[in-house]
């Protein structure tokens, strides 16, 4: 019998991104149907920058882009398909189209049914065999449905952050998303509001997945209650998600695309 934890975990992943198995950008992704993909400017705005992947861009090293995410950084791969819909290879198409002048590469390191705290202990090794010049740490949604103490997860984010900073990478921190199917089961504000603190704190850049996927619920653009859609609904996002996660990269290292073209 599946744990309470474990089936909430299940129905949060499932409520847009079904189930999946590790996976890797790739070069070269099919592209998606069009989307509109509006968010409002202030959710793509941030206070702190990306030293590091400005400098990288503006003397033309290649930018190399490491997702540190659960099973909401895939869709739902089989044996021989390639994970070319999520959010992260979109991520690398769209900073290709942007910055055609550069070599973008983002690989994602799965650390599925983990807690922050189990994640941050790993960090200082991880990073130790990567280079890469910003991570993008996703993380919150383990936390939230096992009810981890919010100061707890705080300071194991904290941690984290420090450990990657330490091995000479910007960071993104992202949250979790947003499922109106799973509100009333967990309590996620008080994890999002810690994010934020450690963000500040630290002055890295936070990526509000969970405010941006709840924008386009409330605005109509995804219908993120229904599962009627399933993969494809899972790949509309991914692909809105790549293209704001590129906007908000590109804002915060104060990057210009026409000056790359």
């Amino acid at each position: 019998m599946k744990s309470v934890s474990g089936l909430v975990l299940g129905l949060f992943v499932l409520a847009v991104v079904p189930a999946a198995l590790p996976a890797h950008a790739e070069d070269t992704p099919a592209p998606p149907a069009v989307e509109s993909c509006l968010v409002p400017d202030n959710l793509l705005a941030s206070e702190s920058g990306l030293p590091k992947v400005e400098d990288a861009v503006k003397n033309g090293r290649p930018l190399d882009i490491l997702v540190i995410g659960s099973r909401s950084s895939t869709i739902n791969p089989t044996v021989n398909s390639s994970e070319v819909s999520a959010y992260p290879a979109r991520l690398q198409v769209a900073l290709k189209e942007k910055l055609p002048s550069i070599a973008v590469n983002v690989s994602v390191e799965i650390q599925a049914k983990k807690s922050a705290e189990e994640i941050a202990s790993g960090l200082a090794k991880l990073m130790e065999g990567k280079k890469p010049t910003l991570v993008v740490w996703q993380t919150g949604t383990v936390d939230a449905v096992r009810s981890v103490d919010p100061e707890d997860f705080r300071a194991a984010v904290d941690e984290g952050v420090v450990a990657l900073q330490e091995a000479g990478a910007d960071v993104i921190l992202m949250n979790p998303q947003y499922s109106p199917r799973t509100e009333t089961m967990i309590s996620v504000p008080p994890y999002l509001d810690n994010m934020r603190v450690v963000a500040q704190q630290h002055e890295v850049p936070l990526f509000d997945r969970f405010a941006i996927m709840r924008h386009w619920a409330e605005s109509g653009e995804f219908d993120l209650f229904s599962t009627f859609h399933g993969n494809e609904l899972a790949k509309r996002v991914h692909n809105c998600l790549g293209q704001a996660l590129s906007q908000f990269v590109m804002e915060a290292a104060h990057l210009n695309p026409a000056q790359q073209n």
